[in-house]
C-alpha cells in the first residue's frame, strides 16, 4: 500500500484557500465536526473583499458555550433573514467580477434554504466551493459519522488509523499541541501546512489576503485551483 495522507479539519463557512489546498493535498478529509464549538472561530463567519474594504459575512447561532456544544449541534439563529443579506453583500460586490455569472447560481441555491444547523449549510458550501476548483469531494466524510473515541490527541491517531493513513497533514496551529514523537510511536507522520498565499487579480484595489475562496473563483474561474496551489500557469 502506497502513503496515505489525511487531513482532518473542523468545518468552516465559505473557507478561504488554505483550507480547500490541505483538502486537495490529503487522501482522505475529514471534517472535524463532534468537537467543541469555539466562538471566535471561522464555523460561522468568513470575509469578503467589497469598495469599501473587507466585509465580514457571518451566520447568526444560537449557542449556550456554557454547555459546550458540539459543531454539528450548533443550530442558526432564523430570526433575521441573513441569507437574503448574505446574498445581496455578494451579489453586490461580485457582479463585475469576471466569473460572477459562472458561479452565482450557487449562492442562490443555497440562501433559497432555510438551514437549521450550521454544520450543513458549512457542508454545502465546502462541497460545492471544492467542485468549483475541480476537486473530488468524494473523500470527504464528516468525523461524527465515523464514531471514533478517544481523548484529544488520541482520538486524532484513531481516525488516522481507521482510514490507514501513515502521514497526518495538519494546520500550522498544529505544531503547539501535538507531539510529533507520539503520533510516529503508532506509525504516523506528522506534515504541517506552510501554505504560501498566492497574489491574484482582485476588484477594488491592492491585493487582500486570507479572504474567502470565493474572491478567488469569481476573479479567476477555472484557473482557481491553480493559483490557489501556486502552480505556475
Amino acid at each position: 500500500m502506497g502513503e496515505r495522507t489525511i487531513g482532518i479539519l473542523q468545518p468552516g463557512y465559505l473557507p478561504w484557500l488554505g483550507f480547500f489546498e490541505q483538502m486537495h493535498k490529503s487522501d482522505v478529509f475529514v471534517i472535524y465536526d463532534d468537537v467543541q464549538y469555539d466562538k471566535e472561530g471561522w464555523r460561522n463567519r468568513n470575509r469578503i473583499k467589497t469598495a469599501n474594504g473587507i466585509q465580514w459575512l457571518t451566520v447568526p447561532v444560537m449557542v449556550n458555550l456554557e454547555a459546550h456544544p458540539l459543531v454539528h449541534e450548533v443550530k442558526i439563529d432564523n430570526k433575521t433573514n441573513w441569507r437574503k443579506k448574505h446574498l445581496s453583500s455578494i451579489r453586490q460586490n461580485y457582479s463585475k467580477a469576471p466569473y460572477f455569472k459562472k458561479y452565482i447560481d450557487i449562492f442562490e441555491e443555497g440562501y433559497s434554504k432555510e438551514w437549521e444547523c450550521l454544520v450543513d449549510i458549512d457542508m454545502y458550501f465546502i462541497l460545492r466551493l471544492s467542485e468549483c476548483l475541480g476537486m473530488d469531494d468524494t473523500k470527504i466524510i464528516k468525523s461524527s459519522a465515523l464514531n471514533i473515541d478517544g481523548d484529544k490527541i488520541g482520538r486524532l491517531i484513531n481516525i488516522c488509523k481507521f482510514f490507514n493513513a501513515d502521514t497526518f497533514y495538519e494546520g500550522a496551529a498544529g505544531k503547539n499541541y501535538i507531539d510529533e514523537n507520539y503520533f510516529e510511536s503508532h506509525g504516523i507522520k506528522m506534515e504541517y501546512q506552510d501554505y504560501k498565499h498566492p497574489i491574484y487579480n482582485q476588484l477594488y484595489g491592492d491585493f487582500v489576503p486570507y479572504l474567502s475562496v470565493i474572491d478567488l473563483l469569481f476573479n479567476h474561474g477555472d484557473e482557481s485551483l491553480a493559483i490557489l496551489l501556486n502552480k505556475n500557469l
